[in-house]
């Protein structure tokens, strides 16, 4: 399963958010990936739309979290991130065309091997991936001095 260049760089964001522990500006955030400005904007809309992002304009403004770190799973935002949540034709009622819908367990697989995935996720918080020994070595790269 590949996630969308929205998850990837929503979960980016996020992290970045997370240890920066503070306000920040568009620039910083995409400096550090090295992704374009205007993609973070992007995603930046979006997460906050989603109640995961505070934002405010003018001279103290900026970026930081909407919650702490511990009250954002990761399943839950991939979820709300994705895009294309079909995997294959047969998943969607509207446009299945697949002549061997209702008579293959490929269906089925699939969509355990998808629960599987989501309730994985699940487990974790956006504080799992930016606590621990990995933070000053992120710090280190995110927030250069």
């Amino acid at each position: 399963m590949k996630l969308s260049l929205f998850s990837d760089y929503s979960l980016r964001v996020l992290m970045f958010a997370a240890v920066k522990g503070e306000a920040f500006q568009l620039e910083e955030v995409a400096s550090a990936f090295d992704i374009s400005k205007h993609h973070v904007a992007k995603i930046v809309q979006g997460l906050s739309k989603l109640g995961y992002l505070d934002t405010r304009r003018g001279r103290s403004g900026g970026i930081q979290l909407a919650r702490p770190p511990e009250d954002i799973r990761i399943g839950k935002l991939v979820r709300e991130t994705e895009d294309q949540p079909i995997m294959v034709e047969c998943f969607d009622a509207a446009s299945n065309t697949c002549r061997l819908d209702g008579c293959c367990k490929l269906k089925a697989a699939l969509a355990k091997a998808r629960k599987a995935f989501y309730d994985s996720l699940d487990a974790h918080t956006l504080r799992d991936f930016v606590t621990g020994p990995q933070r000053s070595r992120m710090i280190k790269i995110l927030l250069p001095s």
